[in-house]
């Protein structure tokens, strides 16, 4: 009776770590407490090693081990508003009023070496072989010598908050709003985005979308190429992007983090974890996860899988691969679909409609063995006919599907 006592406790103690482990896993946890849990963050960058963050007030934090610990680098005593990697190079916007300064680091943070740009730099862009830097007050300057030297560009008289490189053109979110080059920075034309500040620009296929600031309509999107831009009624301010797949997350103020997989024409709110209110500055996807840099909260990290509705539902090995019929089928608006690895291998679970257009990509990383879940939202589709497609390695199977609404 004692030894039966004895084992059910130890069952119900691992039950009980394996659901606060799950449950730490579904929602937003803060991480580096080495910082500070108060710290404002402004910026966040990664390499095949670390995480690097940006700090307020403190320089740059690494982290060797997505962001359960950090430390700081050498340069660890100046306002860094801007990081971006490029190459075996780090570089790092720094200072104040009056003592701009940028740095490049070759050895992760361990040294840092001055450039001649003594300017606020709010973001950064690689383009090719160049580096582009967004100042404050003073436009874009570029360097075609991997940051050693940066020489000013013709747009040369405005604030820049964000940059974005698609192919060989170049697009600046200014203090009244985007610019466009197509010959690295030598001449500009505004866009018909031209009377809000834009802090963020991203893109996916062959939609660009602007972040705006403290406008009634805070997300523009534009289908052709930056020449004409709609408004899309959604938050007010919009500090920054990230994208994976067809997911485009956007880091809001005091809104937290929304995610949307219809090209910004619905949102799902992502702040299961956060507290209220939560001003999102900078959101970076590494290692399947998603970081989030706050203002005045430090860093969040949640798992990526968790954030767009994955679940591994079993670790056992089955016996091959399958793709099963989701469930409900037909449904309205919301579905679930199962599908079994056999082995370690990137997957990628996409939707399309009748005519073989690509709607959602549900799945787009490497996954172990096991049997997982996915949640499928199509509240922004109309009724029909859809199909979703799974691939793993030599293993492809595609199923039907009917959204009625």
């Amino acid at each position: 009776m004692k030894r039966k006592f004895i084992q059910s406790v130890i069952l119900a103690l691992i039950f009980n770590s394996l659901f606060l482990i799950n449950n730490c896993m579904s929602q937003w946890m803060q991480v580096g407490n080495e910082m500070g849990i108060n710290r404002y963050i402004n910026s966040l960058t990664s390499n095949s090693s670390y995480i690097f963050a940006s700090t307020d007030d403190s320089g740059v934090y690494r982290s060797t081990n997505n962001g359960t610990n950090w430390i700081h680098t050498s340069l660890n005593n100046k306002a860094t508003s801007s990081l971006i990697v490029s190459g075996n190079n780090i570089f790092a916007g720094t200072g104040s009023t009056g003592s701009y300064v940028v740095y490049f680091s070759t050895d992760n943070g361990n040294t840092w070496n001055q450039t001649n740009l003594n300017k606020g730099v709010a973001c950064f862009a690689i383009l090719g072989s160049s580096i582009f830097a967004g100042t404050e007050y003073d436009g874009v300057y570029i360097s075609t010598i991997n940051g050693t030297s940066w020489t000013q560009t013709a747009l040369n008289n405005r604030s820049i908050y964000s940059l974005l490189a698609i192919g060989n053109s170049l697009f600046a979110g200014t203090d009244i709003g985007v610019y466009l080059s197509h010959n690295n920075g030598t001449n500009w034309t505004q866009t018909t985005l031209n009377n809000v500040p834009v802090l963020s620009l991203s893109t996916i296929g062959n939609n660009i979308f602007a972040g705006t600031y403290y406008s009634n309509n805070g997300f523009y999107l534009s289908t052709n190429s930056g020449i004409n831009w709609t408004a899309v009624p959604t938050f007010q301010t919009i500090l920054s992007f990230e994208v994976s797949g067809t997911n485009l997350f956007a880091g809001n103020f005091s809104a937290g983090v929304y995610l949307s997989t219809d090209n910004g024409t619905s949102w799902l709110n992502k702040n299961q974890g956060f507290p209220s209110s939560i001003t999102i500055n900078k959101l970076l996807i590494a290692n399947n996860y998603i970081f989030a840099a706050s203002q005045g909260k430090s860093i969040w990290r949640r798992s990526y899988s968790d954030i767009i509705g994955i679940k591994n539902i079993s670790t056992e090995i089955p016996e091959k691969y399958s793709l099963t019929q989701n469930y409900p089928n037909p449904f309205n608006p919301e579905t679930k679909i199962n599908y079994e690895l056999r082995v370690t291998n990137y997957v990628k679970l996409q939707v399309y409609d009748v005519v073989g257009n690509e709607v959602a990509t549900l799945v787009n990383e490497k996954q172990s063995p096991g049997t997982y879940q996915v949640e499928f939202d199509a509240g922004s589709l109309t009724s029909g006919v859809y199909f979703y497609r799974l691939t793993s390695g030599d293993f492809t199977d595609t199923r039907r599907m009917m959204l009625i609404k």
